[in-house]
């Protein structure tokens, strides 16, 4: 191979040579020397931009960092928003007017406390009602039973015949149904009556209450308050429908890990996957997944947006680097590692899983050295300096090699255009 002490020998040479065939009046040879020449620059520069031009440029400043080998999470995200397990809209059971008011608005309340209570004066009397129709009745039962026993007195000493034994006992049959039905009448009466005292279904927190002492109600139609579980509480999104089998295999053994992170840096809350729906929407292609957190201190709000991450599974024992050290090449996706000599081998890998500023890769071994910054000026075979991270070296690096290559290009320009100069001279 020639050297580049040969080759600057040759250019010189044959530079000398064209001087001297046009001083001597051979424009021809002159104009032949100047074809020679150029063709002999023309391949100077390919040679140059070989790798051995690489080897013998200027040694490239660039930062390294070291391959890990740790187990890297698979992580999911999404956008959802917080939905409680349960909001309930109460509702009378029957139209009548409101009487007391037992709670306030925004107020947290147990299941089972009383909300509110409803005039009920008609069903308190309906009930005084039906216990006095059960009493008269139990009273006419017992009158038939002494009956029946008489009956069978005088029917054993053949006073009375079996037919009226017979129509005694129907008699105390007829008197007991008919206390059944009392029995019933009461229970419903007391079921209605129990309408007049609205209590809570569930525990949660109230909401506006839109009605007053004396506001007319209707049955079934009116809503007094709604009432929302907050603790715990859910939050709702969707994943792809590529995402489904994750999905799945991370709904068993009690969920996996989700965290929510709240917007305004609200920071993050840590729960469990809890549902995944039994239909992918045809529509958008996702699958609605639901997830369950502790909300003791309230930081989630029905309707409130999260950013949601959910780990479906970990690559163990996987190869990181940052992503920023991976190259895009015409070859495929490579990393330039420090070989020896300080020599820069590119390394083809296949990238595995990328998440935030980090990426698991193949082919590469734990433990090399990689270029980070300044590998926007490295080739293959460059000689590597390693320099100290710091904040704006990516962007100096950059900025350096972007003027080196204008200050090369400027020097290349003004070298063809003399060259022409001297080839068109008379």
């Amino acid at each position: 191979m020639m050297t580049p002490i040969s080759r600057t020998t040759l250019l010189a040479t044959l530079a000398l040579c064209t001087l001297a065939l046009h001083g001597c009046g051979g424009g021809q040879a002159a104009a032949a020397a100047a074809d020679a020449a150029s063709g002999a620059a023309a391949s100077a520069a390919g040679a140059a931009s070989g790798p051995a031009a690489a080897a013998s440029a200027p040694p490239v400043s660039v930062t390294l960092v070291r391959a890990q080998k740790r187990d890297m999470p698979v992580l999911l995200e999404a956008t959802g928003a917080v939905a409680p397990l349960s909001s309930v809209d109460v509702r009378p059971q029957m139209t009548s007017v409101v009487a007391k008011v037992h709670i306030r608005e925004g107020q947290f309340v147990r299941a089972g406390e009383l909300l509110f209570t409803l005039d009920a004066r008609a069903d308190e009397a309906n009930v005084a009602k039906v216990k006095a129709q059960m009493v008269r009745d139990e009273a006419s039962l017992a009158d038939a039973r002494r009956q029946l026993a008489r009956s069978r007195e005088l029917l054993a000493q053949n006073f009375v015949s079996q037919g009226a034994v017979d129509a005694n006992q129907a008699q105390v049959d007829a008197q007991t149904a008919l206390v059944a039905a009392d029995q019933a009448a009461l229970d419903a009466a007391r079921l209605t009556l129990s309408y007049a005292r609205i209590t809570a279904p569930g525990a949660g927190r109230v909401g506006v209450i839109p009605v007053f002492v004396g506001s007319a109600v209707q049955a079934n139609q009116t809503t007094l308050v709604t009432i929302t579980q907050l603790d715990p509480i859910a939050v709702s999104f969707n994943l792809p429908q590529r995402h489904l089998a994750d999905a799945l295999l991370a709904l068993k053994d009690g969920g996996s890990e989700v965290v929510a992170a709240l917007p305004d840096k609200g920071g993050e809350v840590k729960g469990r996957l809890q549902f995944v729906d039994n239909a992918v929407d045809a529509a958008s292609g996702t699958v609605k997944v639901k997830a369950r957190f502790d909300n003791k201190d309230g930081r989630l709000w029905p309707g409130a947006f999260a950013n949601v991450r959910m780990t479906v599974r970990t690559l163990k024992d996987a190869v990181v680097v940052p992503q920023a050290a991976i190259v895009q090449s015409p070859r495929g996706t490579i990393v330039f590692a420090m070989g020896e000599g300080n020599k820069a081998v590119p390394r083809r890998i296949e990238l595995l899983y990328a998440q935030g500023d980090d990426a698991a890769v193949s082919g590469l071994k734990p433990g090399e050295r990689i270029v980070l910054d300044g590998r926007q000026n490295v080739r293959p075979g460059s000689t590597l300096v390693e320099r100290a991270r710091e904040g704006g070296g990516r962007a100096s690096g950059a900025a350096g090699g972007a003027t080196g290559g204008a200050a090369l290009g400027a020097s290349g320009a003004s070298g063809a255009s003399a060259g022409q100069r001297k080839a068109s001279a008379p």
